[in-house]
């Protein structure tokens, strides 16, 4: 299987908008761009980390485009093995866009922690969301219920269109709950999703404590995870790959500060690329 294409209706725009003419007004009032701002200054100057934006699509008279870094691990295999990392679907949980800029931060001081991997990592998949304070985008949706559903959103359509064609091995998604006080996981995809996630919530109660209970967010969990139960048409890969890449949706309480919460969410992304790589290394015959 080469490419997906994306089950989105939403008619994208056909000529190029100079980066210069998006409205970037609006934007520079929320932390969170002015961190990206700083990261891709950064990525002008690394060999490791490029900067580039996905779209661009119109909202509110403005223009707007979604922010995609891709950091190249030193001695790439000729096929790599692509991680997704998606943050801030929500515009009011700027945590994990916090966590995922963080991640990236810390990647260049060591890039040996990347060694085998590319790893692409979308720390605003809601810009108008962030933009507002809101869960929704601008145009009043949750985008986190739109994939692979024939949305019409110009989000999930170019979000749809990177999960189809880079075909990821693995896809993490960031979130932050308001209604539990502990970290979790949904798992996902393939049945290594579960010795990935395990770690993961272990590395993250270094900073914050586990959820508990035998129901979380609404469905069945054991030890914090939630196993076979999801929302519909949450980002996730193409249901048609195979075989099927692990998928983790990992969420941080958000009743707890933003550093304890960026601090635990770092650390289970650094236990999951730990934790694959002897994984990767048979998957590549090393």
């Amino acid at each position: 299987m080469n490419f997906v294409m994306p089950r989105s209706t939403y008619t994208r725009l056909h000529r190029r908008v100079p980066v210069a003419a998006r409205n970037r007004a609006e934007r520079s009032q929320h932390p969170v761009f002015e961190l990206i701002e700083e990261l891709r200054r950064e990525a002008k100057r690394s060999e490791y980390l490029s900067y580039s934006e996905i779209g661009p699509f119109r909202s509110g008279g403005a223009v707007h485009g979604i922010a995609r870094f891709v950091f190249t691990g030193p001695d790439l295999a000729e096929e790599p093995v692509r991680i997704g990392i998606f943050a801030a679907i929500h515009g009011d949980e700027p945590e994990t866009a916090y966590a995922a800029l963080e991640f990236l931060r810390r990647l260049l001081k060591e890039p040996e922690r990347a060694r085998g991997y590319e790893i692409y990592v979308y720390p605003v998949c809601n810009p108008t969301g962030i933009e507002d304070g809101t869960r929704h985008s601008r145009s009043g949706v949750d985008l986190n219920r739109e994939f692979w559903q024939g949305s019409k959103q110009p989000e999930v359509y170019y979000l749809e269109r990177e999960l189809g064609v880079l075909l990821f091995q693995g896809v993490i998604a960031l979130h932050a709950d308001d209604t539990t006080p502990g970290v979790y996981a949904y798992v996902r995809g393939a049945t290594l999703t579960e010795a990935l996630a395990r770690p993961a919530l272990e590395a993250a109660e270094a900073f914050l404590p586990r959820a508990a209970g035998s129901v979380i967010d609404g469905f069945p969990a054991q030890d914090a995870l939630i196993h076979h139960h999801c929302f519909d048409g949450v980002l996730s890969n193409p249901a048609e790959l195979h075989p099927a890449p692990f998928e983790l949706i990992f969420e941080t309480p958000q009743e707890h500060p933003v550093e304890l919460q960026v601090a635990a969410a770092v650390a289970a992304l650094d236990r999951i690329l730990e934790e694959y790589r002897p994984f990767l290394a048979f998957g590549q015959n090393l």
